[in-house]
């Protein structure tokens, strides 16, 4: 652990030109105790992050940081903290190197999520023929007990942990507070799909369409997280759409009270799940359509928003965040906040921006 109160400790960034990379690189540069010593990029090799970033290359501290080759990190003096931002597939195979570069090792990517042989080998099959060294931990800081022992941590996805964040206290208690059958209805931006999605603007603009309806990733990823977080075995009807905006996700969850149960208990559920937790906020009893978590209200920093309305046995949940922060780069600074005892909010921003 670094001292408290003046050591910085160094971290490299691993897919630093994409989306999320560049997130982490912006936030970091606002970090009172990191210093950035490694970025990768392939195809970027060699040129200045403001290339790639042009909305960092003002940033004092950005000038002189180029990216170097991933294979570079050999000669690299060890970090402390290595973020995987590589797209899905690409870490494993390099994940030796890493490790031995790196004393702790923090992805963003999904290989290392799930642990049920055939849902890897069906959505990370980089993964199953690339085993890890040691097993990852799944950490969620909000809910994971402590840091995690393990020098491998995976975060979750973004739009499973803003379904985690919508349902965990339906079945964090003694009992849960509905039946297991839940359907989720989740919209995610078009920063969700990376720098190298396919999806050319013209087809996204002015429209709303699909993702997917069936066989999502973040699927088991819910199931799983749930199971381990609550031990219930949630029947999960997750479907995904993709909004006409940049950034931001937002859950739309649906679940049926079980006999017995009250608004009152959902609503305290929902208040003891998040109490003290800077970085999720349950709104009030939402009374107009503004009062609910919306996107406008969430883009631009690493907060997420959740409310629950129930009406006459039915209970609707809805959390919003920012995919590119609170579900991607904000919260993998939030667990090394916490891995090295600094400020769990340093660096991090907790106000929006809009319009």
């Amino acid at each position: 652990m670094a001292d408290a109160a003046h050591e910085k400790i160094r971290v490299a960034v691993l897919g630093a030109s994409g989306y999320t990379g560049g997130e982490v690189i912006r936030l970091l540069l606002e970090h009172p105790r990191v210093e950035l010593a490694f970025l990768s990029a392939e195809r970027a090799a060699g040129t200045a992050v403001g290339s790639s970033h042009p909305w960092l290359r003002n940033h004092p501290k950005a000038a002189g940081l180029t990216f170097r080759p991933l294979a570079e990190l050999a000669d690299t003096d060890t970090v402390d903290v290595a973020f995987g931002c590589l797209p899905t597939g690409a870490l494993p195979e390099h994940l030796p190197l890493v490790a031995d570069r790196a004393k702790r090792v923090l992805n963003l990517g999904g290989d290392f999520r799930l642990r049920d042989a055939k849902q890897i080998s069906k959505h990370y099959p980089g993964t199953a023929a690339h085993p890890p060294l040691e097993d990852f931990a799944y950490y969620v800081p909000e809910l994971s007990d402590g840091v995690p022992d393990s020098r491998f941590v995976s975060l979750p996805g973004c739009m499973a942990v803003t379904t985690i964040y919508a349902l965990y206290p339906l079945f964090a208690g003694a009992e849960p507070l509905v039946t297991d059958r839940v359907v989720v209805d989740a919209k995610t931006g078009s920063t969700g799909g990376g720098r190298g999605g396919g999806e050319q603007p013209a087809e996204r603009s002015g429209n709303f369409r699909v993702h997917k309806l069936h066989g999502h990733r973040h699927a088991p990823e819910v199931r799983q997280a749930l199971a381990d977080f609550t031990g219930a075995a949630v029947d999960l009807r997750f479907s995904t759409h993709s909004l006409d905006v940049a950034r931001g996700i937002m859950v739309t969850a649906y679940s049926e009270l079980r006999p017995g149960v009250s608004a009152l208990d959902v609503k305290r559920a929902y208040a003891k799940a998040y109490v003290g937790k800077p970085f999720v906020r349950v709104r009030p009893a939402p009374k107009a359509p503004q009062d609910f978590p919306m996107l406008k209200a969430v883009t631009g920093s690493n907060v997420a928003e959740v409310a629950v309305a129930v009406r006459d046995g039915q209970c609707v949940t809805v959390a919003a965040l920012d995919n590119l922060i609170k579900g991607a780069a904000g919260q993998a600074i939030q667990a090394m906040n916490l891995i090295h005892g600094f400020d769990e909010t340093a660096g991090l921003p907790i106000t929006a921006v809009s319009p």
